[in-house]
Formats: structure tokens, C-alpha cells, sequence
């Protein structure tokens, strides 16, 4: 079926959005809207309840304020810096900022939260996190507050034509959810694994579809990245040695197929939306697998690190240790790429071939 899928919508694409690219000339995106987890949290988590938080030393210290903003790294996530790449004029802002409020939403807000996920019961182990149903339900806040800001009309159109949508998100329904031996019985014993990914692509095509109802038109849906090769999952299972552990990758694997076809799905069923497909799995591992040839000396432990063979096992914080050369480690901490990573990540949506990004990349989108 996934097959079949991409046949039909390259089919569409060819008709229709090559006749789209022809008048494209230069950037249009005035704004960047961004969901997801602690992979482009920008600060949100600094003002819940919540065990994820990210606003101390030493994350942050290659910022450009060498600050803790809130940023689960040591610098910037994806989303900003593709958001410096298309032209806008700043960072996007923590939704739940006092801060984001009045004319500053007009240029986009990102609404991603640390422990996060497509399900909502996934990450309660950290107490609070914004799932994906209230991310959105925040967006349609921020909705309502465009459109009181500067008419219907307006507000439609900077939504619809000038804004980019990024969702980044699914990991932690694995890692903190799927595979979390908690206090009850662990989802895994009693639900599926086919199930269960079933669940997240079901709830996940609800979460899209709202969203496109809700005036988003370019839409960039990150799959999960290989989560079974993160320095925590390597710390957690030393006994099956030093290769990436095949049971999480496989989750991640299983999900991944499915959302590549439900992409072009999305995309033939709700007129004049662009969805596309990021394959961050794919990007990440060769990244891992051919570390020294982008430049990396260490590709399975964490940079900053307290306890654990890979560093893995105690999160990033004050008592941390912090490798001297951030730019050698492919991972900042035990779940999460550095700044370096992220800028090659970056990269290859932007610029990526259909192998990285489907049917176009994000500079492509960016200009429709």
C-alpha cells in the first residue's frame, strides 16, 4: 500500500506541484510553527511542573548566549536553524513565554514540549509535558489571536501561504512510554508492538488532519530517529554489546513505514496541502555509521555526561562533565543530538534529495 502510495502522489506532484514550483522565486516563509519533544523544545518546559526541564548549565553553552534557554543541547535545534536558513528574523518563541504574545506571534511560535508525545498518557512519568492534542490546542489559540490581531482574511493567508509547520515528535512514545518499566504493567507486556504503533499512526492522522483544518498547508513531519542508538538505550542494554539495540530501532522502524505512506495519503485527501515526509532515521544513521567522514570522532555516547559507559545513564545537568570539543560527539547527551548534529540534519532537509525529504525538500517548500 505505502507503494502505491508514493506512485499516486508522485503522480499528483508531477501534475500539479512542478506547475507550483515554476513561479517560485524567492523565500516566502514569514513565519515557523513548530510541534514536538524535547528534540525542538525551546523553552516551554521552563514553565510547567515537570521532571524534563532543560534551563540549566551546562545546556546551552555553544548558544549564542551560552546561556540554558531550555534547549535539550548544547546550541540550536533543527527547526532553528532552518528557520535562519529560510530568513527569519529571529528565533521562534516558547509558546508559553510571557513574552509571546501581540505582533511576536505573527512570526511564528513553537509549541513542543520536553517528555511530549503523539498519545496522551505517553511521558507521565515526568509529570507534566504538552502532549501533541494540547500543542495543538494552544496552536488554535494562537490561531485566534492572529485573526483578532489582523482580520480573518489576513490571518488565513499568513497561515495558509506564508508559514511553515514542523512536527517532530514520536519518540518518547517509545522510549517513555513502550518501553518504560513502570510502577504498572508495562504497555509492551499487554499491548502489541504492531498495535500499538497502529494506535500512534491512528491518533497521529487525527492530530494532522486537525491541523490542516486549521489553516496548515506546508507541513514537515519528521519520522522517529534511531532511538535504539542513543547513549541511553546503549547504557541500558550493555549486554547486547556495542552495536545500536535492534528492538527500539525496529519500533521506530515499524512506525517510520507507516507514516511515509500515510504522508501522501494526507496529502490526496486534504486539497492544497503539502505534506512532507523527513526521513530523520535515515539522516542520523548514516551520520552515526560514517561519523568520521562529517567529522565526528565519538558516534554512541553523550558529551555531556555524569554516569554510564556511554553516558547514558543520568541526564544533562550541573554535576555533568562536558567533552572539550562539542563538534567531535554526534550526541550532547544521553537522548539528544548536539548543535553539530543538528546542523547536518538540518542540512539535508533543506537541500536532501528525495532519499532525506519527500516529494520535496524544505527549500522547496519554503518557495512554493
Amino acid at each position: 500500500m505505502g507503494v502505491l502510495w508514493d506512485c499516486i502522489f508522485m503522480l499528483w506532484f508531477t501534475i500539479h506541484g512542478g506547475f507550483l514550483l515554476d513561479r517560485c522565486s524567492a523565500d516566502a516563509i514569514t513565519a515557523s510553527f513548530c510541534f514536538g519533544d524535547s528534540l525542538v523544545d525551546t523553552g516551554n518546559n521552563n514553565y510547567i511542573v515537570s521532571l524534563s526541564k532543560a534551563n540549566y548549565v551546562p545546556n546551552g553553552i555553544d548558544f549564542p548566549s551560552s546561556q540554558p534557554t531550555g534547549r535539550y543541547t548544547n546550541g540550536r535545534t533543527i527547526p532553528d536553524i532552518i528557520g535562519q536558513e529560510i530568513g527569519l528574523k529571529s528565533l521562534t518563541p516558547p509558546y508559553l513565554a510571557p513574552t509571546t504574545s501581540g505582533a511576536v506571534v505573527l512570526h511564528g511560535v513553537n509549541y513542543a514540549s520536553g517528555g511530549g508525545g503523539i498519545l496522551n498518557h505517553t511521558g507521565k512519568i515526568f509529570g507534566g509535558r504538552i502532549n501533541l492534542d494540547a500543542q495543538i490546542d494552544n496552536y488554535a489559540n494562537t490561531r485566534n489571536d492572529i485573526i483578532s490581531s489582523i482580520g480573518e482574511a489576513r490571518g488565513v493567508n499568513l497561515l495558509r501561504k506564508s508559514s511553515l509547520f514542523s512536527i517532530v515528535i514520536g519518540s518518547n512514545d517509545f522510549i517513555n512510554n513502550y518501553l518504560t518499566p513502570i510502577l504498572s504493567v508495562p504497555e509492551r507486556e499487554v499491548v502489541s508492538p504492531q498495535a500499538f504503533v497502529n494506535a500512534m499512526i491512528s491518533r497521529f492522522r487525527l492530530q494532522l488532519t486537525r491541523l490542516y483544518h486549521l489553516d496548515a498547508r506546508r507541513i514537515v513531519v519528521a519520522n522517529v530517529g534511531p532511538i535504539g542508538c542513543i547513549p541511553y538505550q546503549r547504557d541500558i542494554n550493555l549486554s547486547k554489546g556495542p552495536n545500536c539495540i535492534a528492538f527500539p530501532n525496529r519500533l521506530a522502524m515499524s512506525f517510520n513505514e507507516k507514516l511515509k505512506s500515510l504522508v501522501p495519503e494526507l496529502n490526496l485527501r486534504l486539497q492544497g496541502s503539502i505534506f512532507v515526509y523527513a526521513d530523520v532515521y535515515r539522516i542520523v544513521s548514516d551520520i552515526i555509521q560514517n561519523h568520521s567522514y562529517y567529522g565526528f570522532d565519538v558516534a554512541d555516547s553523550a558529551c555531556c555526561y555524569v554516569a554510564g559507559r556511554f553516558g547514558g545513564l543520568v541526564p544533562c545537568g550541573p554535576p555533568s562533565k562536558v567533552c572539550p570539543d562539542r563538534s567531535k560527539f554526534v550526541f550532547w547527551d544521553p537522548y539528544h543530538p548536539s548543535d553539530a548534529s543538528n546542523t547536518i540534519i538540518a542540512s539535508r532537509l533543506m537541500d536532501g534529495d528525495s532519499n532525506d525529504v519527500f516529494p520535496m525538500n524544505v527549500r522547496k517548500l519554503a518557495r512554493l
